[in-house]
């Protein structure tokens, strides 16, 4: 869009015809010293020939000649130009969103794959999920909550975990409450059908996440939740339909070979999703496969004559998926490659990672189990055997080491502990020698007393813990949420990152912290050394600190870079979706998002 077009331009930009169009204003600008009010109408002219093009979703992009000038000089309001360019930004952002025919299918892992795919191919793609549910949490650098698997989608992507990637998290805290997180804070705490109820009032905030994070990218990647096909919830939905309709996102359907019926999955999806619904969906990916996916020709023709869908491939099961970090309970589950002395034991189960001497470490499965990805880096250190003890399975008394991991109701899950006797095995582990260390709620559990007067975690109520620290906690006030760095007291082996918990702990035993985070002492340490307990989550992914921690029980660590491996377990995982799905026919897909915006 220019005011008058030279010679030579208009003799270059007509060789492309079907590529560029020129539209020419008339004369030049006359700039100050001559007719302002022609100028002025021009460039107004000019900018709202420029707007509707730029709305038009056919042009890649709009040239707006000597726009600067056409501000400097006050022809139009430059408040005006910045909150149209920024505004409709969005229109140049194309999402595409990943839902599931059910829980757990892969949704997560491919929107991470594909994100570090489309990254690798120069795009600036972002992870949006409108709702999740998990305990599995990851903090901001503003200091706010999002669930773990946006964290990862984020490091996929290059760019940092930002609150707008997940602005509603639903952390189940017993079986009818949960506690709701609202663009990082919290919120409250209720029961689903109070959440049910509340829902549709959060789509506001939803769909304004949805467009600050489009504003500046290129592609947004939308995971669903769950399944569109629980139409029962269909009603007030911001995870799935709900959510795309509202932002006018197409859908790609995943479905999971591996558990059998994956055409049923796929059909019965389709059949019981609205007409509108229907007319959304750009396809399907079959997930999970295992063997010759050419067997499959006839599942995907079948598919196709019942549905209309196209299929954007079939993927392969992608055995290092367990290597990265899951957000999901149904992730605790056997090492995807163990060795044939790994799986189910009597105490437990067990994931084997290498050969030769070993350290044995017990962690009992909580119900409320909260970030277990802080075991990640040691599953996959070569000298680990890492025993999950299932309920109704004792402690095995051969461990060197019990890990008491975080919380997501810290007396309920004591009061549990107590029930399936894991209280007496722990202690009887302590008196023969063992070790023990807790985290977060783990810790808490150590000390001498828990009380939550006010109830943040269930009905008000106080418990004498384990006895095992000279500490005590009382639940209440603010949730501490902070990325944080420092190192282990004595040995000065550095640590990172981040706190998420509620309370304060007191009492004797944190003269002995654990560690020092930048000044501020963190957790307590027993006068023998052998039980030990800290708020910080994440802390084996540190290397230097991790091969310290296991050369004290005899072990000699594995090399392996925890940091590098992710990234390499996410570049592999890219490389598998190239060789198995459609990738430029998903790109395709994708297209620029509605224009209305939430208040």
């Amino acid at each position: 869009v220019k005011g008058a077009w030279g010679t030579g331009e208009r003799d270059v930009l007509a060789r492309f015809p079907d590529l560029v169009t020129c539209r020419a204003m008339g004369e030049g600008f006359t700039w100050d010293t001559q007719d302002r009010a022609r100028d002025i109408a021009a460039a107004r002219a000019a900018w709202e020939l420029a707007t509707a093009m730029i709305a038009d979703p056919s042009y890649r992009m709009v040239l707006l000649d000597e726009l600067n000038i056409v501000l400097r000089y006050g022809y139009l309001p430059l408040d005006e130009v910045m909150a149209a360019l920024t505004r409709d930004r969005i229109l140049m952002t194309r999402a595409l969103m990943l839902q599931g025919t059910g829980s757990d299918v892969g949704k997560s892992l491919l929107v991470a794959g594909l994100a570090r795919v489309f990254t690798r191919r120069g795009l600036k793609v972002r992870p949006f999920k409108p709702q999740n549910m998990s305990n599995n949490a990851a903090v901001t650098a503003e200091g706010g909550e999002i669930g773990r698997a946006q964290a990862l989608q984020a490091r996929a992507c290059g760019a940092p975990p930002a609150i707008d990637m997940n602005p509603v998290l639903l952390k189940p805290q017993t079986d009818g409450m949960a506690q709701l997180i609202v663009c990082g804070r919290v919120h409250s705490a209720l029961s689903a059908r109070d959440y049910r109820a509340l829902a549709p009032s959060l789509l506001p905030q939803v769909l304004a996440a949805f467009h600050r994070l489009a504003a500046s990218a290129d592609l947004i990647l939308v995971e669903g939740a769950g399944s569109p096909a629980e139409i029962n919830l269909r009603a007030g939905d911001i995870a799935n339909m709900g959510f795309a309709e509202a932002a006018d996102v197409p859908v790609v359907l995943i479905g999971d070979i591996e558990r059998g019926g994956v055409i049923a999955q796929f059909v019965g999806t389709h059949a019981l999703l609205s007409r509108s619904e229907q007319t959304r969906l750009a396809g399907y990916v079959v997930n999970k496969f295992r063997g010759d996916p050419r067997l499959f020709d006839g599942g995907i023709a079948e598919i196709g004559e019942r549905t209309g869908l196209a299929c954007f491939g079939v993927v392969p099961y992608f055995a290092d998926a367990g290597l990265l970090p899951a957000e999901d309970s149904m992730a605790l589950a056997p090492h995807p490659n163990p060795l044939p002395a790994g799986g189910e034991r009597e105490s437990g189960v067990q994931w084997r990672t290498g050969e030769g001497h070993r350290v044995k470490i017990a962690v009992p499965l909580l119900p409320r189990i909260a970030n277990f990805d802080d075991l990640d880096p040691l599953r996959a250190e070569p000298g680990v055997d890492l025993v999950l003890v299932r309920p109704g399975q004792p402690l095995p008394r051969d461990v060197a080491l019990v890990i008491l991991p975080g919380s997501k109701a810290t007396l309920a899950d004591l009061a549990f502990m107590r029930e399936q006797g894991w209280d007496i095995d722990i202690l009887a582990h302590q008196r023969q020698g063992g070790h023990i260390l807790g985290l977060c709620g783990g810790y808490q559990m150590l000390g001498r007393r828990i009380a939550d007067p006010d109830g943040c975690e269930g009905p008000p109520a106080e418990m004498p813990g384990l006895g095992l620290l000279d500490i005590e906690t009382v639940l209440g006030g603010d949730k501490r949420l902070a990325q944080v760095t420092g190192h282990e007291i004595p040995t000065g082996m550095p640590v990172w990152g981040y706190e998420m918990h509620l309370g304060i702990t007191i009492g004797p035993g944190l003269k002995r912290p654990m560690l020092d985070l930048h000044g501020h002492p963190d957790g307590a340490v027993s006068a023998d050394g052998r039980v030990m307990g800290c708020y910080l989550h994440g802390l084996f992914a540190s290397d230097p600190f991790r091969r310290a921690f296991l050369a004290r029980f005899g072990t000699t660590p594995g090399a392996i870079e925890y940091e590098p491996m992710i990234e390499n377990v996410l570049d592999r995982l890219a490389d598998h979706l190239e060789r198995h799905l459609d990738v430029p026919a998903l790109l395709a897909a994708a297209r620029p998002p509605r224009l209305t915006r939430a208040a």
